[in-house]
């Protein structure tokens, strides 16, 4: 979290996404949105900054993984004190983080943009046919409908979001791309389902069934739809309510559409 900076994912009244916004001087470009930024302009938090006020145990598991193997792996340097050997495995496992994530969003992309009607890189092709056989798979038994990809929303009750794929039949999907080899490893948590319940509510779809859609980065072609129960998904919108309330007390900002 960046509770000092504020910055986060906030959204127009009409859905528009705003991530971004330009300097006072037009020559330094664009910087992130922010707090101060929202209130002038109107903004509505987006789903992921409320879901930040919460811990995210997955993802602490895995950058403590990182740290930890960055200090097994590296060599310590002759006559490098702990102190400068324990900085040195940081930065490498915040390099190695960079990596992943610059990946994975190259796979989402990639995936999103098949939804989109572009075919994707060579490179990726195999995690996106094997998301789309994922994806066809879990909807086997529906009838044929309309994908919606990328579509974003602001809520009249105070928030905004952008979802990876919302189905013309009420289904909302979101995909997730992670280190992994055994889909019996557990891959959802909390966050998640907070997420995608606070989607389908932003979508006007209380009762759409929601999953993620986990593409192992590690190894090409394997992908795991994992389908979140109805009383899961009203625990998880729950807890997003809670959090968007104690957003609002810790911010003091709040503008219901």
């Amino acid at each position: 979290m960046a509770h000092a900076a504020e910055w986060g994912h906030f959204y127009y009244k009409d859905g528009k996404p705003c991530y971004e916004v330009p300097y006072a001087d037009p020559s330094k470009g664009m910087r992130p949105a922010t707090l101060k930024d929202a209130k002038k302009l109107g903004l509505v938090p987006g789903v992921s900054t409320i879901i930040n006020e919460a811990a995210k145990p997955g993802l602490e598991r895995w950058k403590i993984t990182q740290s930890i193997l960055s200090a097994l792996t590296l060599p310590r340097l002759p006559d490098e004190s702990l102190d400068a050997f324990a900085e040195r495995a940081r930065a490498d496992s915040q390099e190695q983080a960079r990596k992943a994530a610059e990946r994975g969003t190259a796979i989402h992309a990639a995936i999103q943009g098949y939804y989109e009607g572009v075919r994707p890189d060579e490179t990726l092709l195999t995690y996106v046919q094997a998301t789309v056989r994922a994806v066809d798979g879990w909807t086997a038994d529906r009838d044929r409908f309309e994908w919606g990809p990328e579509t974003s929303f602001a809520s009249p009750l105070g928030f905004g979001g952008k979802v990876d794929l919302a189905g013309s039949c009420g289904v909302v999907l979101d995909f997730k791309s992670k280190e992994f080899s055994d889909t019996d490893k557990k891959l959802a948590w909390d966050e998640q389902c907070i997420q995608l319940a606070a989607y389908r509510e932003g979508l006007a779809m209380p009762a759409a069934r929601c999953a993620n859609v986990f593409v192992s980065v590690s190894n090409p072609g394997l992908v795991h739809v994992h389908e979140w129960p109805e009383a899961e998904l009203q625990r998880g919108w729950r807890m997003f309510q809670a959090l968007l309330s104690y957003w609002i007390a810790r911010t003091g900002y709040k503008n219901d559409l």
